[in-house]
C-alpha cells in the first residue's frame, strides 16, 4: 500500500509540482496552502509524512507543527524552508520536524529525505524486542518508551535515535554515524541535526537535561548510552 504524503505550502505551482512528483514516485498526496488548512486535512487524511513550508499566511509552519502537536499527530516532518539562518531550521527540528530541505531544491534530493524519514518511522515495525538500561524501556514493536515506568512521547528521529544508542550502552557514536542510522545515507553539513534531536532527547528522558544521566557527551567523538544496568 502507497504511503500517504500530505503537502502543505503557500505556492500553488509548487503545490501542483511536488503533488505531480511524488505521485509519479508511487505516493498518495493530498495538499493544502496554509497551516490552518492543513490542520483539517491531516485529520481527515491521517498522512503517513507531511511535507511543510515554513513561511505561509494563515498559519504558518511554526504554528501548525504546534498545532499538530496538541493534537496528537504523529506523522514524521519535512520542512522546507527558504531561510538560510541555522537557527530557523534549528527552531523547526526542536519542534518536532524530523528533516529540512532548503530551497530551491531538487525534487531527487526532496524524494530521497522522504524516502529515509519514511523507513526509519516504519524499519523497527517487525522487530520484537525490548531494550532496557536502568530506568529506561525501549519497546521496538509498540513503538514506546518509558522512564521509571513514566511514558515518554517521543518524534519518530528521537525514538530511532534512542533505540540506536541503547542497543549499544557505553558504545561512543560520531554524528555522522548516528546521522547515518537515522537517514540511511549520509548528508554532509547536516550533523548539527543531531545535536538538536540528541538536545530533544534530553528534555524528554533525563531528570536534568544539563546534567544528562543516560545521554552522554564524548568530547570530540559524539554521543554514548550510559552502560549502567
Amino acid at each position: 500500500m502507497s504511503k500517504h504524503i500530505l503537502v502543505v505550502d503557500d505556492k500553488r505551482e509548487l503545490r501542483n509540482l511536488l503533488k505531480s512528483y511524488l505521485e509519479a514516485e508511487g505516493f498518495q498526496v493530498n495538499v493544502a496552502p496554509d497551516g490552518k488548512q492543513a490542520i483539517f486535512a491531516a485529520r481527515e487524511g491521517k498522512p503517513d509524512l507531511i511535507v511543510l513550508d515554513l513561511m505561509m499566511p494563515e498559519m504558518g509552519g511554526y504554528e501548525f507543527m504546534r498545532a499538530y502537536d496538541k493534537e496528537g499527530g504523529d506523522a514524521p516532518i519535512i520542512i522546507l524552508t527558504a531561510k538560510v539562518e541555522e537557527n530557523d531550521k534549528v527552531l523547526g527540528l526542536e519542534l518536532g520536524a524530523d528533516d529540512y530541505v532548503t530551497k530551491p531544491f531538487s525534487m531527487r534530493e526532496l524524494t530521497a529525505r522522504v524516502r529515509a524519514v519514511l523507513r526509519r518511522a516504519e524499519k523497527q515495525h517487525d522487530e520484537r524486542d525490548i531494550l532496557r538500561v536502568g530506568d529506561v524501556t525501549l519497546d521496538r514493536s509498540g513503538r514506546f518508551v518509558t522512564v521509571a515506568g513514566i511514558g515518554v512521547d517521543l518524534t519518530p528521529s528521537e525514538f530511532d535515535l534512542l533505540a540506536t544508542l541503547m542497543d549499544a550502552p557505553g558504545r561512543a557514536f560520531s554524528r555522522m554515524e548516528l546521522l547515518d542510522r537515522l537517514q540511511g545515507t549520509s548528508f554532509e553539513g547536516y550533523e548539527r541535526t543531531i545535536d538538536v534531536h540528541i538536545r530533544n532527547l534530553r528534555s524528554k528522558i533525563e531528570a536534568n537535561p544539563t546534567n544528562p544521566q543516560y545521554v552522554e557527551t564524548v568530547y570530540g567523538v559524539g554521543y554514548r548510552f550510559s552502560a549502567q544496568r
